[in-house]
């Protein structure tokens, strides 16, 4: 993956850097696990696995010099940080995680100092001077983020160093248990919604955005899906759909009415279907509609919309 090449950007001061300690430096004796330059950026993992990009590789790819980075670091803790830290502080706030004293860890490999700066607040920092901090650079931002929201920057970093994590993140695991309990439940010649999904599914959870109990798509895609099939009387178009018993994992509220009875459809069709969902339920802005209503109902963070859309859509910087 070539990033896009950096421009000098404007000069935005911020206060004066001042000192400050991370007491947090002396709890975990972190060490670099491996650490690559690749395309001009510098990443590496962590001994716990994290991946992170170096300062530098931060500031490159948000259009922005070293120096300033450096800044926001430093102006982290401070009692009234500037608007750039207090946004993105909050931005990862929403997000679940907190980082309380400096959003990067300063850990060795010989003789050479590296200030790690881990892929969540690596995300966060490029959605905000992509979309939010309205200053030169945001264009190289944008062309970034979209790449990397697309591949996942974890993955890429991991790819890039080659490291194999200990084991898969869990936060997979109700995807493939979903998967488990669908695989051969469809009748032979006929198509479910829940596996039609799958790719749209992964392509989220790549950018950070996994399902749950509350964000259940196939729901919402089934019930729009059907409401196409009988309006468009497609049955005398490609014959009878037809139903099969579709279980929930245990740990899903949903599952308490297990098995439930859900609708499949004739392979014949399968080519209307995917037309459909991407012309008309993801097209017509649907899919939208249903992740907004989510997030007002406060069973989605906010900023999952936009995130979603972007990791989504087909247009490439």
């Amino acid at each position: 993956m070539r990033m896009a090449s950096t421009i000098k950007p404007a000069i935005t001061k911020l206060p004066t850097r001042r000192k400050i300690a991370d007491p947090a430096q002396s709890e975990f004796a972190l060490q670099v696990e491996r650490v690559v330059e690749q395309d001009g950026i510098g990443m590496g993992v962590l001994s716990d696995g994290t991946p992170f990009l170096t300062q530098r590789a931060i500031g490159d790819l948000c259009g922005l010099r070293n120096k300033y980075i450096g800044i926001i670091s430093a102006e982290w803790a401070a009692e009234n940080p500037p608007k750039e830290v207090r946004r993105i502080r909050e931005m990862l706030f929403e997000q679940g995680v907190n980082v309380p004293v400096l959003p990067h860890v300063e850990v060795w490999e010989g003789a050479k100092r590296y200030l790690a700066y881990p892929d969540r607040v690596c995300t966060v920092m490029l959605e905000y001077f992509a979309f939010e901090a309205d200053r030169r650079g945001a264009e190289i931002a944008l062309q970034n983020y979209r790449k990397l929201l697309r591949n996942g920057l974890k993955e890429y970093i991991y790819r890039a160093t080659g490291y194999t994590a200990p084991q898969e993140d869990d936060v997979w695991r109700i995807f493939k248990d979903r998967v488990s309990l669908t695989y051969d439940a469809v009748p032979d010649g006929y198509f479910g919604v829940f596996k039609e999904l799958a790719s749209l599914i992964v392509t989220l959870g790549l950018a950070g955005l996994h399902i749950d109990e509350n964000f259940v798509p196939d729901i919402s895609v089934g019930q729009a899906w059907s409401k196409h099939w009988s309006d468009k009387e497609l049955m005398s178009q490609f014959g009878s759909r037809a139903s099969y018993a579709h279980n929930y994992p245990s740990y899903f509220r949903q599952s308490a009415s297990n098995p439930q009875i859900a609708n499949c459809y004739p392979d014949a069709a399968l080519g209307e279907f995917r037309r459909w969902f991407r012309q008309d339920y993801i097209g017509e802005g649907r899919f939208k509609k249903y992740l907004s209503r989510k997030v007002s109902e406060k069973l989605l963070p906010d900023g999952y919309v936009e995130r979603a859309m972007l990791a989504l859509t087909k247009e490439r910087p």
